[in-house]
């Protein structure tokens, strides 16, 4: 079934709290690759897994991670505490967190639980969608096992600037240069380009963040950028601690982190239920600015 051949039915809103109950799984770090959240759902049943990747500067701990993205399953790993320029390192982590899953996950969930790693999605924010994009272009020479699915990039950076990126380097300025054979999503902030104050470069500088990485991606591919929200909005709200307050003093905010967070949840669960799932509905509500929490500045496919 092809996307133009779908129906839209935006009668349940994505963009809302899903019903799954879910549990929070923190296992000890002895027995995974790099310490881990898992989030699992509680009702039987069959579900497809999503590996989330932190952005720079963020972890895997208290509120101010990605708690709010109403997503039913994943995992979420901590690459790092303290990070440098090069993220080669991060690469070869995800790889190993990769390698680990179909040994490693099933024994951590609920016994009715099954993790179908057929349908394994990747997604990262910021410097962590550019691991997860080195990943997917060389998953094969770091003897990866498993095959992902799915690619979802929210606010993706690869360095300071055009011709400063930090290695690995992703991004070649050729169009439609990244040959992924799966489908990519990338959620874009409107103010991330934008400086915070004229002591710090803008988070998501232009010439290295969402339009780039778009722009290289292959068929199927879409994109949205959010008008009035900047890089670390799809955040909680939480503030404590160094970190927490980093997040509001670094970049250029908008008002609310709210709907943003309701929008990158809500596109992250269509995007999968489209790609995954074979249910376009509520990806094509979304491209028909149908219901989205936020304004949006730019809607783009590549069907």
């Amino acid at each position: 079934m092809s996307p133009s051949s779908v129906s839209v039915d935006s009668s349940t809103d994505v963009f809302a709290i899903g019903d799954h109950i879910t549990q929070l799984v923190k296992p000890d770090e002895k027995v995974t690759p790099k310490p881990l959240l898992i989030f699992t759902p509680l009702e039987a049943g069959e579900y497809p897994v999503l590996v989330l990747l932190h952005g720079k500067g963020q972890n895997r701990y208290g509120k101010l991670t990605y708690y709010g993205l109403p997503i039913s399953f994943n995992s979420m790993n901590q690459l790092y505490s303290v990070a440098g320029p090069d993220a080669t390192k991060e690469v070869e982590y995800v790889a190993e967190i990769t390698n680990w899953l179909p040994q490693g996950l099933p024994k951590l969930l609920p016994s009715q639980v099954n993790a179908n790693l057929k349908k394994l999605g990747l997604a990262g924010h910021s410097r962590g969608l550019k691991v997860a994009f080195a990943l997917a272009l060389n998953g094969l020479e770091m003897e990866q096992k498993l095959k992902y699915s799915a690619l979802i990039g929210i606010d993706p950076v690869d360095g300071m600037d055009k011709g400063k990126q930090t290695p690995p380097k992703v991004l070649t300025y050729v169009p439609h240069s990244f040959n992924l054979e799966m489908p990519v999503m990338v959620i874009g902030s409107g103010l991330g380009e934008v400086r915070k104050n004229p002591l710090f470069p803008a988070c998501a500088p232009k010439g290295v963040n969402h339009e780039d990485f778009y722009n290289e991606c292959c068929k199927p591919a879409c994109y949205f950028v959010a008008k009035d929200y900047g890089h670390l909005d799809m955040l909680d709200d939480e503030t404590k601690g160094i970190r927490g307050k980093s997040t509001h003093c670094l970049c250029k905010n908008g008002k609310s982190r709210e709907p943003m967070r309701r929008f990158v949840g809500g596109a992250v669960v269509s995007f999968l239920k489209a790609y995954l799932g074979g249910d376009f509905s509520h990806l094509m509500a979304i491209k028909a600015d149908e219901n989205a929490p936020v304004v949006l500045q730019k809607v783009d496919f590549l069907l």
